[in-house]
């Protein structure tokens, strides 16, 4: 062989970029499960079609199982070949702890979904849906450029507003889908604007890369570099539900089925703050003067309009108890922004505190959520009058939202939510925010009160349904009328389905493990993660 042909292979060899198969296994597992779940649900019965959410969850499983060997040290894929330290992939702790947070949220809300799929869903449409879904929120914390960044988020969202119509002429599904995905859309194009004036300041989309240019951006370039970093914060912003762009969130949650709701409470959150974290702690550090007090004002003014709002909701309106559990969400969005913003002051190892309270957030978020799916299958309209006496008809249900209910209260047994509040307290504190502590303290308390309010209906005593109604012509009784006492008849309790059972029993052992033993998730706190 010549010299020039050995040169030109080398050279032709050296633009080959190797793959990393075990650190992109966790999304790659789930498309692959998506696939197989699409081409399957053309061949099933549909007697048969229960089968798919079997496949989907063992599916997920098995995307679980494919964390395990990243669970130490950090993997790098798809890296430039004359920068290796410019990659597109990371499987870091900061990817590990993100994907085991997403891929177990999806495994609940499939475990959620199961009886809805055969009886109210299409299932082949919706186990398909979720797991793209999962694929994509499974990649973003890995992506560590803005281009697979932007197709990740876009992965996981799309699928989502198809979830939330799947209802089949239900009017408020198909509305909150419309709203889901008008606001979802114009975050989309905020956000790309936003990239392409990065990448026109900079050259590239390397998150790393973008941080060492934007240090020292030309003159000429400087104002476009800043509008491309705010509009790139205000896409994020649309994500993560953060004030004042939260309004499609109440609507959504009420018109999407109950476990999707769950799943775009705990998974689209962690999705999309996620991608903040990545943007503002890895790319733009060089503009934490901005970001940084940007973060720390729509964290007081998310957490304020959540709590005021969800402190309004009358218990007698339709839906009001999904509707809670929405505005309560935008509140705890206001929470995990405390920490990031303190990022911009007092370095990258305060994100730590945002990704403890997440997982806190998840695992008692969703089991209030699998509770509110077992009531809404007596009581559709699920409004908070509806848990009136729950304790005396289902124990162990009202138990566990109690529990749910007081860890996002913050107060005991729920010791992870007390815990995980003080962490982002002391982050804020740390960072010289104690107006935004301040402000969270405030918020705290009168958050206390529909949670609280919400605990004490479950030990009422149900109201009576079995007194005789003079309405209906049936006289309580007159003279010369021999009166047959009447036996009450107690209501009957419906079964619960195996899979939502399920559910509910892991995410309760899982908060009350955590509330046992809180240094499992407050470990992250105190580590770096990047």
């Amino acid at each position: 062989m010549t010299p020039d042909v050995t040169t030109a292979a080398a050279g032709t060899a050296s633009l080959v970029q190797s793959v990393d198969w075990v650190a992109i296994a966790p999304p790659l597992i789930a498309a692959a499960v998506a696939l197989v779940v699409l081409l399957a649900d053309l061949f099933l019965p549909p007697a048969r079609k229960p089968l798919l959410g079997w496949i989907t969850i063992a599916g997920l499983v098995a995307a679980l199982a494919a964390l395990v060997p990243l669970r130490t040290g950090s993997r790098s894929t798809f890296c430039l070949t004359a920068n290796p330290d410019a990659c597109s992939y990371t499987a870091d702790q900061f990817a590990f702890v993100i994907q085991a947070l997403v891929l177990g949220g999806a495994l609940l809300t499939a475990l959620l979904s199961m009886k809805d799929t055969e009886e109210k869903l299409p299932a082949g449409e919706f186990w398909f849906l979720l797991l793209c879904s999962a694929a994509g929120a499974a990649l973003l914390p890995a992506a560590r450029d803005l281009a697979t960044l932007v197709v990740a988020l876009e992965v996981a969202s799309l699928p989502a507003f198809a979830l939330v119509g799947l209802k089949r002429g239900d009017r408020l599904s198909s509305e909150a889908a419309l709203k889901f995905f008008l606001s979802s859309v114009t975050a989309t194009a905020v956000m790309l604007l936003g990239v392409s004036f990065v990448y026109a300041a900079t050259g590239t989309l390397h998150l790393t890369e973008i941080a060492t240019r934007l240090a020292d951006v030309p003159g000429q370039l400087g104002t476009v570099a800043e509008t491309g970093v705010v509009l790139t914060l205000v896409g994020f912003a649309f994500k993560t539900a953060a004030a004042p762009f939260h309004f499609w969130v109440p609507d959504t949650y009420v018109g999407a089925p109950l476990p999707v709701a769950a799943y775009l409470s705990v998974v689209g959150k962690a999705v999309g703050f996620s991608g903040l974290i990545l943007v503002t702690v890895i790319a733009f550090p060089a503009y934490a003067d901005v970001w940084g007090p940007a973060l720390a004002v729509l964290a007081a003014l998310t957490m304020t309009i959540g709590n005021a709002a969800a402190v309004r909701q009358a218990a007698s309106r339709a839906h009001s108890a999904v509707r809670l559990l929405a505005w309560s969400s935008v509140g705890q969005a206001g929470y995990l922004l405390v920490p990031i913003a303190a990022a911009a002051y007092s370095g990258d190892d305060k994100v730590g505190a945002t990704v403890a309270y997440a997982l806190m957030y998840a695992v008692v978020n969703l089991g209030a959520f699998a509770v509110a799916a077992l009531v809404a299958r007596g009581k559709p309209l699920n409004r908070l009058t509806d848990y009136r006496g729950l304790y005396a008809e289902r124990p162990l249900a009202a138990l566990a939202l109690a529990f749910f209910l007081l860890c996002l209260a913050g107060l005991p047994p729920g010791i992870i939510g007390l815990f995980a509040k003080v962490t982002v307290f002391s982050a804020a504190v740390d960072a010289g925010l104690g107006w935004l502590a301040v402000v969270m303290a405030v918020n705290v308390v009168v958050a206390l009160y529909y949670y609280l309010r919400w605990t004490a209906i479950l030990f009422r005593s149900p109201e009576s349904a079995d007194e005789p109604s003079e309405a209906a012509g049936e006289p309580s009784g007159t003279a010369g009328t021999s009166e047959i006492p009447e036996i009450p008849v107690r209501p009957v309790r419906s079964r619960v389905p195996v899979p939502l059972a399920v559910a509910i029993a892991l995410t309760a052992i899982a908060g009350v493990v955590l509330s046992g033993l809180p240094q499992l998730a407050l470990h992250f706190a105190s580590v770096t993660l990047f």
